[in-house]
């Protein structure tokens, strides 16, 4: 099959596929099975029917959507094409207009890049609690701080309290030299990029001064009431239930509270159970209580970074699967990576209605997060 398409203005269809040969175009052509001839504004097709068919349906949106000012970011052909091969009558522009800050330090608005980002950012909108559960360089901590960022500044909430559990990966902070704060202040690293992406530098400092923005280790949450507060719970596999259950309890009237982390990532010793996997089965069902699976689709990474979970993956699985030693029991096992038993890979605790009014149906919404 062969179609042939038109466009007017070549500098969107340029923004679009990039270079005649380059990495976009080759890369479209690679994952679709299609083959692409450019010359100025004309594109031909050809390929099997449904491949044709859909890599037309991309181009007509994301050529359409560059033409009224929305930015292309490297990649997200790539992911809009995923879009698109999961939900075929999506209309792209929901998801890439979809702004949570406008105006960053990097001059790039802020939007959910893929289903399950869009399912994300609408329960940080709509739910009181909302866990974000899967890989690393899925956006699930960034865009929380986003959304944290812009209720602050809609005068939402009052203030916005980042946390994360001080758990060593592989290090111990007893041997490293300086106050517990500078020992502390690496772990909180990626908290203060994600804020300095999206406030200037000066306007940060002066919130934290102000306790506007406060990042702290988890420890420091205890016998805290907060009221009208975004509260973040980053790295949360690394949580102990008590811990879990401490900063779930801090939650107070006004407030809103959002939990990141990746159960395969436990860096917790001696094989303890995760708060986080603990959290998910026994918060299961719990009115005003959102749970959002990411997979290795969702990376917003380089692709290479895909592969590797997905490799990852694969041999986690494949250890899974081997019988045990003879003469060891299952039950006498200890959890594996903190998971407890819990598949977070389970449809929310509730849907988002509003995700099922941008992006299709509810249930495509709900199947869409079930997959991932």
């Amino acid at each position: 099959m062969t179609i042939k398409l038109s466009f007017e203005d070549q500098v969107p269809l340029q923004l679009v596929l990039g270079s005649v040969g380059g990495q976009a175009m080759e890369e479209l052509q690679r994952s679709t099975g299609v083959t692409l001839h450019v010359r100025g504004g004309e594109v031909t097709i050809d390929g099997e029917d449904a491949a044709t068919s859909l890599v037309e349906r991309l181009l007509r949106q994301m050529v359409g959507m560059a033409r009224a000012g929305t930015p292309i970011h490297a990649g997200d052909l790539g992911r809009a094409l995923e879009v698109m091969r999961r939900e075929p009558r999506v209309d792209l522009r929901s998801l890439f207009d979809d702004t949570v800050v406008g105006k960053t330090g990097t001059g790039r608005p802020i939007a959910p890049r893929s289903l399950a980002q869009k399912y994300y950012v609408d329960c940080l909108r709509r739910y009181d609690l909302t866990f974000g559960v899967g890989p690393a360089g899925t956006g699930k901590t960034y865009l929380a701080v986003a959304m944290g960022v812009r209720m602050l500044l809609d005068k939402r909430v009052r203030r916005i309290i980042l946390a994360r559990p001080a758990i060593e990966a592989g290090e111990n902070l007893g041997f490293l030299p300086g106050t517990m704060e500078e020992k502390i202040s690496p772990y909180m690293r990626p908290l203060y990029d994600a804020l300095h992406d999206m406030l200037d530098v000066p306007k940060v400092l002066r919130m934290m001064e102000q306790g506007i923005i406060e990042i702290a280790p988890l420890a420091y949450m205890r016998g805290r009431t907060l009221s009208e507060t975004f509260l973040i719970l980053d790295e949360a596999q690394n949580t102990t239930p008590e811990q879990m259950k401490m900063f779930l309890t801090r939650i107070g009237q006004g407030s809103r509270a959002v939990v990141t982390g990746d159960p395969s990532q436990n860096d917790l010793p001696n094989g303890r159970r995760s708060g986080l996997a603990h959290a998910l089965k026994i918060l299961r069902g719990v009115e005003g209580v959102a749970v959002c699976p990411f997979s290795a689709a969702d990376v917003m990474r380089h692709q290479l970074v895909q592969r590797i979970i997905l490799a990852y993956d694969r041999e986690d699985q494949r250890r899974r699967t081997q019988s045990p030693p003879p003469g060891r029991r299952h039950d006498l096992l200890p959890p594996r990576d903190g998971v407890d038993g819990v598949d977070v890979d389970d449809s929310p605790v509730e849907a988002s209605e509003a995700t099922s009014a941008t992006i299709g149906t509810n249930g495509a919404a709900k199947a869409e997060a079930a997959e991932h």
